[in-house]
């Protein structure tokens, strides 16, 4: 009994260190590519803070338990391929795309790597997905655009311009997209009647043009769908200059002048798409993850734009307003 006892003594202080050893072996942090083609602005640092925030609800807490690797194109489209090769090479463990321009050079670079799209107008069409129920591939996340929301966007024009019956809109054929979009409007004019005049934009020096011959298309009004923000940039000052009651399709750009704007909260689908990081990194695969459409919309209206060109915004429309900039 006496040798029993010594010889598992002694197994218990050779196998010790080992189980101390293996005690003491790091957890695994998980590290988050967050791509996006925008350059760093206020609206930027918005919707970063917003991904912090859905990964803190979920026990996520940035540089303790999870390390996110921020990748910017600064405006620069030519720098997302090789920012997302980057990105593939540091073997992070998800990479979330600010948007559908970055969410292409990522679905280049990898097959391997699951993917996170915080927004897309038409992740089908773009070819990212097979379908919203079920994604397929390393593929999944959010779409910002819900079939509502074209005629929604035409009944508030409507609702401030009452005689309005002829609207201008502004698109980007290149853009992802933007013929879903067009083909929504096109469906919304025709419930209320309203005369659509398309204008193709392919570059910023193309917009005062297109405003110009909205201008003499004798155009009410103006919606605009989604382009990138270094194309629309100086767009809010050039409608108040023909004097055309512009909507948008997201507050940035109501922020720098736009008179109004109605669309899905980027700012909540970039706080949503921390669920989908927290389910992959436990397991689920982005194959079998549904692509979830907007919840939340806003609704934005600058004061300051519609004094600008004379215009008056009924106060029931004021009131509906999610914010207003006076």
């Amino acid at each position: 009994m006496t040798k029993q006892i010594i010889l598992l003594a002694l197994c218990s202080m050779l196998l010790a260190p080992c189980f101390q050893a293996s005690a003491q072996q790091p957890t695994k942090i998980p590290r988050i590519g967050y791509l996006t083609a925008d350059s760093r602005s206020a609206h930027a640092d918005v919707r970063a803070d917003a991904f912090r925030e859905g990964l803190r609800e979920l026990g996520y807490v940035e540089g303790k338990n999870i390390v996110i690797e921020w990748r910017q194109a600064e405006g620069k489209l030519d720098r997302l391929p090789p920012l997302a090769a980057e990105l593939v090479r540091l073997k992070v463990d998800v990479i979330v795309t600010g948007g559908p321009t970055a969410t292409r050079p990522v679905k280049a670079a990898t097959t391997t790597i699951p993917i996170v799209m915080t927004q897309d107008s038409d992740p089908v069409g773009n070819g990212f997905i097979a379908s919203l129920a079920r994604p397929g591939g390393n593929i999944t996340g959010l779409s910002n655009l819900a079939q509502e929301i074209s005629g929604k966007r035409l009944e508030l024009l409507k609702e401030i311009v009452p005689k309005l019956s002829r609207v201008a809109v502004l698109g980007m054929s290149t853009n992802p997209g933007n013929s879903q979009s067009l083909r929504e409007t096109e469906l919304a004019a025709g419930a209320f009647g309203v005369q659509i005049q398309y204008l193709d934009i392919r570059d910023s020096k193309d917009i005062d043009a297109a405003l110009r011959t909205a201008s003499k298309g004798r155009a009410d009004a103006v919606l605009v769908l989604n382009f990138p923000g270094n194309i629309s940039r100086g767009l809010p000052d050039l409608a108040v200059k023909n004097r055309l009651p512009a909507i948008y399709y997201g507050s940035t750009i109501v922020d720098r002048g736009g008179l109004m704007s109605y669309g899905a909260s980027i700012t909540d689908l970039d706080r949503r798409a921390a669920t989908y990081v927290d389910k992959i990194l436990k397991g689920a695969k982005p194959a079998d993850l549904p692509v979830e459409q907007p919840k939340k919309f806003e609704f934005i209206i600058n004061l300051k734009a519609a004094k600008q060109i004379g215009l008056t915004i009924p106060p029931n429309v004021l009131a509906r307003a999610d914010r207003v900039i006076r």
